[in-house]
């Protein structure tokens, strides 16, 4: 479990200190303030964590192999030209400083680097352990139909996609998950499969189907909203998104249309019960009164949420967090919304 983050002229961000929940964490805010730049730099650090720890008879970690390991996530998610354009650029701050904390201290690290860093990052603080879950990362576009082969071609090749959908696409192609958890499984399942009408299945010619009381639907065929639930349902399936583990879902309202995001709310605060901690990145007005209506129901009691709001200012990226929407200021993408929605009543009224 990820307690908080302690960055430091990162991209957008001058100086950020981010405390986080056990369960469900939403970042808010309007284009261009430094979500997906948030939602990729934790999961490229729990990335490097998690395939260290899949190694058999993989030593303990030293600093020689995690300052490679890291730069080159770094570098493979984000794609910038060298490491170094990750820092953000200000006169007098040559360097970025990154800290992570958690619940279990041996897998606490911190590490830094500067602007004219090309491929190498310096280890301040060294994990004492590898990570034994794998995160996962959903990117606004949906895996399913470019999943036929892509592991395959992109270790084999260089392609410019990021590194996200290489790892999302391997987690889709593990083993349906057998055995005594398979009721919970079902559990999770059932409200997805609903929306999808059907459920996704992977054939032996490696690719995805939706399969249906009326047959079975080529993946390209079936519409790119329920592609996204059908990715969340794989996962489910495979026993990834089950007790413990990651999730990251950058905007999981984009392409769908009202309904399935309630079926989507729904899903997310039941991982977040279920063990997996999840971070979201939204700027819907819809998705975040969808999910506070929920939360305020018995089942969800449990579920503590924490609201991060992100708004430019004249350095940067501002933040402003709590365990409520209301701690987090106005956004702007939510004001506009609301001011729709005003101007509407008003409409009709007339």
């Amino acid at each position: 479990m990820l307690l908080r983050a302690d960055i430091k002229n990162f991209t957008l961000f001058s100086s950020a200190s981010l405390e986080f929940s056990p369960n469900l964490n939403v970042f808010v805010g309007e284009n261009s303030t430094g979500k997906t730049h948030l939602l990729k730099l934790i999961y490229s650090v729990l990335a490097v964590a998690s395939e260290g720890g899949r190694k058999p008879n993989q030593p303990n970690p030293t600093k020689t192999l995690y300052q490679v390991q890291l730069a080159e996530k770094l570098i493979n998610v984000f794609r910038p030209e060298t490491l170094g354009r990750l820092a953000r650029r200000k006169q007098g701050r040559e360097r970025c400083d990154i800290a992570l904390q958690f619940k279990e201290a041996d897998l606490d690290i911190a590490f830094s680097f500067a602007t004219q860093s090309k491929t190498e990052v310096a280890i301040d603080t060294l994990p004492r352990a590898w990570g034994d879950v794998a995160p996962a990362y959903f990117p606004t576009r949906e895996l399913l139909t470019i999943y036929p082969n892509f592991v395959s071609v992109y270790e084999g090749h260089y392609l410019e996609f990021e590194e996200t959908w290489r790892d999302t696409c391997a987690l889709l192609g593990a083993l349906v998950q057998k055995g005594p958890k398979e009721k919970r499984i079902r559990q999770l399942l059932q409200p997805l499969e609903e929306a999808m009408g059907g459920s996704i299945v992977l054939d032996r010619n490696g690719r995805f189907y939706l399969r249906t009381s009326e047959g079975r639907m080529e993946m390209p065929l079936v519409a790119e909203g329920l592609r996204k639930l059908g990715m969340l349902s794989r996962l489910i399936a495979t026993g990834a998104l089950l007790d413990k583990g990651y999730l990251f879902w950058d905007e999981p309202e984009a392409n769908l249309n009202p309904r399935i995001v309630k079926k989507v709310a729904a899903s997310i605060l039941e991982l977040s019960r279920s063990g997996i901690q999840v971070f979201i990145a939204t700027h819907s007005l819809f998705l975040l009164r969808e999910l506070e209506i929920l939360s305020s129901e018995l089942q969800y009691a449990d579920v503590k949420t924490r609201f991060i709001g992100l708004q430019r200012n004249t350095d940067g990226v501002s933040v402003l967090q709590g365990d409520s929407i209301d701690d987090i200021g106005d956004i702007s993408a939510l004001d506009e919304e609301l001011e729709q929605s005003e101007r509407f009543l008003e409409l009709g009224a007339s």
